[in-house]
């Protein structure tokens, strides 16, 4: 596992870093309620899908934990908690896994046998079975990320027979890795996993605009992690493929997942589709790495998913620490520049949505599927128990 966490976490405290901060700083935010954990994803404090789940059930858990609810009766505490998880679903409502954890926790809570129990002691049981059920997504993540990259790797060691002498290189899109979930990562899991078995070559990361996920979180993980790297701009990617795709043996683009749904059109971060496109052009296979958690199959397509609208000074605005004249980095200093005529309209959707035709597989810690002789990706020998 990486040492770089996202999250730390003793029942009864959580601390989140601030990766606006990154790369130059490392400062982690106490997180205790409710609402300063809506702030810290809807600020991008934290971001990834799994993360974001994670992060909100744990500062549930730490506020009920210390004390937060008042309730007496099991409707009411019941009431209270499905109004914390309410709320915080909707810091980030188009990431899938903070959806699905905010229904098992709350189908953890109406599990809770309370018969023959006084009203505190039901209470106690229902707060203890919601902590124990948030930390279990925490722990479960790891194990998953885990296995999506040996099955990420494995399906590319298929496609490629990879040797020594023909290491691949990959490209990957926003930032997937330890500060996007437990530890280990998604796409960049897979990316780690190439490495850690002697098949990769190379990684091309994007700096992924207009937030930067990719330069300011991704190239610090590969840095951090002795990765050979080079960062390139979200633009570079069809000059990058048309001019090195031989030379250095691009074989694939890994990105993460925000929401699959039943037909595999999937949402991630603005500029996965545009990549996915090239890709098939290039000959490149087009790779999703997602948990079972981001799968929807409740929604038939990706015309159906919500594509959230983010604010505009994303676009027309920039902050980082000051650059010396020696060219040193100064991380008690930051600046707001303005990179464009504010007055400028802005269109600027957090997400866009790959259709599945352009996708070559999906990853999942439970295996890696492709498409059906219909040319759909189907999850229903993968995960049986959904399509009930």
């Amino acid at each position: 596992m990486s040492a770089l966490e996202a999250i730390k976490y003793s029942r009864g405290k959580l601390e989140v870093l601030d990766q606006l901060r990154l790369p130059h700083e490392h400062h982690y935010d106490e997180v205790s309620t409710s609402e300063e954990a809506f702030d810290c994803i809807k600020a991008m404090r934290v971001r990834g899908a799994p993360a974001i789940a994670i992060v909100a059930a744990l500062a549930a858990s730490v506020e009920l934990h210390n004390g937060s609810c008042t309730a007496t009766g099991t409707e009411d505490v019941i009431k209270y908690i499905d109004s914390r998880l309410d709320y915080l679903y909707e810091s980030r409502p188009t990431a899938v896994d903070l959806g699905n954890a905010v229904r098992l926790l709350k189908k953890t809570v109406r599990g809770v046998k309370t018969e023959g129990l006084t009203d505190a002691e039901a209470k106690e049981a229902i707060i203890k079975a919601f902590i124990e059920a948030s930390e279990e997504i925490l722990a479960k993540d790891l194990k998953t990320n885990k296995s999506i990259g040996a099955f990420g790797a494995k399906w590319l060691q298929e496609q490629y027979k990879i040797t020594d002498d023909s290491k691949i290189t990959v490209m990957t899109h926003c930032n997937t890795g330890s500060l996007a979930t437990s530890g280990h990562g998604t796409a960049l899991g897979i990316i780690r996993t190439l490495r850690d078995e002697g098949l990769l070559r190379h990684a091309y990361c994007t700096e992924t605009r207009p937030y930067n996920q990719g330069s300011r979180l991704t190239a610090f993980e590969l840095v951090h992690e002795g990765i050979p790297a080079t960062l390139v701009t979200d633009s570079m990617a069809a000059a990058l493929f048309r001019l090195r795709k031989a030379e250095e043996n691009i074989a694939a683009v890994i990105v993460g997942a925000d929401r699959v749904v039943r037909n595999g059109d999937t949402a991630n971060k603005i500029g996965t589709y545009q990549l996915a496109v090239l890709a098939k052009h290039h000959g490149i296979k087009f790779m999703v790495a997602a948990p079972t958690t981001s799968i929807d199959v409740d929604t038939e397509t990706g015309d159906d998913i919500e594509i959230e609208q983010r604010k505009r000074e994303e676009l027309t605005q920039i902050s980082g620490a000051v650059v010396n004249a020696d060219g040193s980095i100064d991380t008690s200093k930051s600046v707001r520049v303005a990179i464009a005529d504010q007055r400028i309209g802005v269109w600027n959707p957090g997400f866009d949505v790959t259709p599945h035709e352009y996708i070559d597989a999906i990853v999942t810690e439970k295996g890696t599927v492709v498409k059906g002789e219909d040319g759909k990706f189907h999850f229903e020998d993968l995960m049986p128990e959904r399509f009930q």
